[in-house]
């Protein structure tokens, strides 16, 4: 009971210690976010990871769209999320992540602005984002001090701060808060059809056969989805290039400049009607590996497309056939 009783003194007086550094920097923070017509795009790796999937479903639930990026896979491809109108979260209480700090000049050239919240405003990543909020705390209820406990609390009580402000400032309703929070949300969800909740129009990546790869790679990065489908001239689809293809591409030739789409394509990739089901629609995404689905015709012409971040999250729902 004592042990207890010290713990919760110890997060206690971290949470207290923070409200004296809140400052302008949150505030404008929630003016950015506010006036973005893009999305929030936490990141984090360890705790810091697992605080961002709860400040991303915390945003998401109140009328901010949020999604979680994990910093280990956007090296390896899912920077293809993030769009130059997104604001970027990154969470790191020493500020001297390696995953995240990697990342940093490809979320500068992209173009989107980068939030911190971290506990050194002297660390690499304080220096490198475009505003800093402090989340330190004076010591962690570790015995050790080295398991994050009351700094993780204090982060994750700053994200609930930047959701709650952004309700205020939202004029967000009881009535738009019951919109996200239906009973059975999820199985209703996946009972949804595939044409209510896929891109559609100028949202498609989409290039011909007879395309050069440098295109591609401009469409791919223009409409952010990590990759484009491949169509004929009669628009039906005839194959889809990926980031790992461009991976792969750049391993087998020594220069792209000159190769052309239908060298480089998956082609005939898993497709589905708008008809179907999102639930069979992440049925197939789970069993084959993939995160893009084309959303195709009877006539096989291209009319949407799906990706799994805009469904449910990458890794956060697995689904047995």
């Amino acid at each position: 009971m004592r042990i207890a009783k010290d713990v919760l003194h110890i997060e206690a007086e971290g949470l207290l210690t923070l409200m004296e550094h809140v400052d302008e920097s949150f505030a404008r923070a929630v003016e950015w976010i506010y006036a973005s017509p893009g999305r929030v795009i936490v990141t984090g790796v360890g705790k810091s990871g697992i605080v961002g999937r709860k400040i991303v479903a915390t945003l998401s639930s109140t009328g901010t769209p949020a999604l979680f990026l994990h910093p280990v896979e956007a090296m390896h491809g899912d920077l293809g999320m993030v769009r130059s109108e997104d604001i970027v979260l990154a969470l790191s209480n020493s500020g001297e992540t390696d995953e995240i700090n990697f990342i940093l000049p490809s979320l500068r050239a992209i173009g989107t602005k980068i939030v911190a919240f971290t506990g050194n405003l002297d660390s690499t990543l304080a220096r490198h984002c475009d505003l800093a909020i402090f989340t330190g705390v004076p010591r962690e209820a570790c015995p050790f001090g080295l398991a994050p406990t009351a700094s993780s609390t204090a982060m994750l009580a700053m994200g609930d701060a930047l959701a709650v402000a952004l309700i205020k400032k939202r004029d967000f309703s009881v009535m738009e808060f019951r919109r996200y929070h239906p009973g059975g949300q999820l199985g209703q969800r996946l009972q949804s059809h595939v044409m209510d909740v896929m891109r559609r129009g100028d949202a498609i990546p989409m290039v011909s056969t007879d395309c050069l790869l440098m295109e591609a790679v401009r469409v791919m990065s223009e409409k952010g989805l990590g990759a484009t489908l491949v169509v004929d001239a009669d628009e039906k689809l005839t194959g889809i290039v990926t980031d790992g293809d461009l991976r792969r591409a750049l391993e087998r030739f020594v220069s792209v400049v000159n190769v052309r789409v239908s060298e480089v394509m998956t082609a005939n990739p898993k497709a589905l009607e708008p008809d179907r089901k999102v639930g069979e629609a992440i049925e197939i995404m789970e069993k084959h590996l993939v995160t893009v689905l084309p959303v195709i015709d009877a006539a096989h012409r291209i009319v949407g497309v799906l990706h799994l971040h805009d469904l449910l999250g990458k890794g956060q729902v697995r689904f047995s056939l």
